[in-house]
């Protein structure tokens, strides 16, 4: 009877459940220890510059810094909600507005990477009334696609501004009232939220679920990040989180509207510390393999500027001398946020704010502490060479 109880446990513990059950406890306690940050130990340097930053310029937010894979600094600064005079805390949610591209980006990849979707394939595939033929996923991802933006546009046509748009509607309002276009297919680049509105519907079509769903198996969940979601009006009232959009002056609050419906190109809510597992999951190769990761981050729109700043598939990209960098940042209804993975010199920052001030644009200082190249594009003359300034 032991014989047999001992194989049967042994044949438990090698089935391919038992081994995935035991990679994921194996990498939540690596998580773990890597979110281990003892506040004695801060930078120094980085927490006078950020003090000085919260005093000075008024940032109002969460801060995590890291440096090969180990935190180096973290904090949080003013409240979550000026009206209730409740203190930020590290693991508050944030939205994270344009931020949420590139995390979109990778879903979007992982689709390509498993065989169920093509960079080359189109729109129109997925939505045969859709009136703007030629686009592909490629330029959605680059934003070379030409669309006009739903968020403008659908001001003037949207009938009930109570009622939350999903991406489902604004794709009908597309297919129905055609407004015109910004440029041509595969053109010059053009920022635009309807690109990734559009993919994070290709998504849903592809899959048969809805984008959080999709979102929360593919990329949160196996980054470890227990504390991000996609969250749209669509499914509730009010987005369930503490943290509130304030606009430059403290008593005006954003409120949430039916812009906060539409995903994929906002709409994803996480924390400074979910998005540096993030950095961490993405390094190691458990989100995309490496050859596929190295197309999202080659720079594939040109920057009248000059070559350093460019866009790759979800991630601007900024390529100064001997460095590459990946980032993006991101503004919407209160929060002002970026997202900078410095790839070369293995560091990452979050900043994620909910005061829509210029406190971001201020950071020059904190790069020169971290010895990595200044990120603000008027630092760079047109030869792409940084002018003291």
């Amino acid at each position: 009877m032991f014989i047999i109880s001992a194989f049967v446990a042994l044949t438990a513990c090698s089935s391919p459940e038992a081994k995935q059950k035991a990679i994921v406890e194996q990498q939540a306690q690596k998580d773990s220890v890597s979110l281990i940050y003892d506040p004695a130990t801060a930078d120094k340097d980085i927490d006078a510059y950020m003090q000085d930053l919260h005093k000075k310029v008024a940032f109002n937010g969460a801060v995590l810094v890291a440096k090969k894979g180990k935190i180096i600094y973290q904090n949080v600064f003013g409240w979550a909600n000026y009206l209730k005079k409740d203190s930020l805390k590290i693991d508050s949610k944030f939205e994270l507005a344009s931020v949420s591209k590139p995390l979109t980006g990778l879903g979007v990849l992982k689709l390509v990477q498993i065989g169920k979707l093509k960079l080359n394939q189109t729109v129109n595939e997925f939505f045969p009334d859709f009136p703007y033929p030629g686009v592909t996923i490629d330029m959605l991802l680059s934003h070379r696609s030409g669309l006009p933006n739903y968020v403008y546009f659908s001001e003037g046509v949207w009938p009930d501004k109570k009622k939350a748009m999903s991406n489902m509607d604004a794709m009908a309002l597309l297919a129905q009232h055609k407004p015109g276009r910004y440029g041509a297919p595969n053109g010059r680049f053009h920022y635009n939220n309807s690109n990734f509105m559009v993919l994070a519907a290709i998504v849903e079509k592809i899959t048969g679920k809805d984008f959080a769903s999709y979102m929360k198996e593919t990329i949160f969940d196996p980054a470890g990040m227990k504390n991000t979601a996609v969250l749209s009006k669509v499914q509730y009232d009010k987005i369930p989180t503490n943290v509130i959009g304030h606009d430059k002056v403290w008593r005006r609050s954003v409120v949430q509207n039916y812009l906060d419906g539409p995903v994929g190109d906002k709409g994803i809510y996480s924390t400074v510390q979910d998005l540096f597992l993030l950095d961490r999951a993405i390094k190691d190769g458990r989100i995309l393999d490496k050859a596929l990761l190295d197309s999202a981050y080659l720079p594939r729109s040109e920057v009248k500027r000059n070559n350093i700043f460019s866009y790759g598939y979800g991630w601007r990209t900024f390529t100064p001398k001997d460095a590459q960098v990946v980032y993006h940042t991101g503004w919407w209804h209160g929060f002002r946020n970026l997202y900078v993975r410095d790839l070369t010199n293995d560091v990452t920052i979050v900043l994620l704010s909910n005061m829509a001030n210029g406190s971001l644009v201020h950071l020059d200082g904190l790069y020169k502490i971290l010895n990595i190249p200044v990120l603000r594009q008027n630092a760079y003359n047109a030869n792409g060479d940084f002018v003291v300034n």
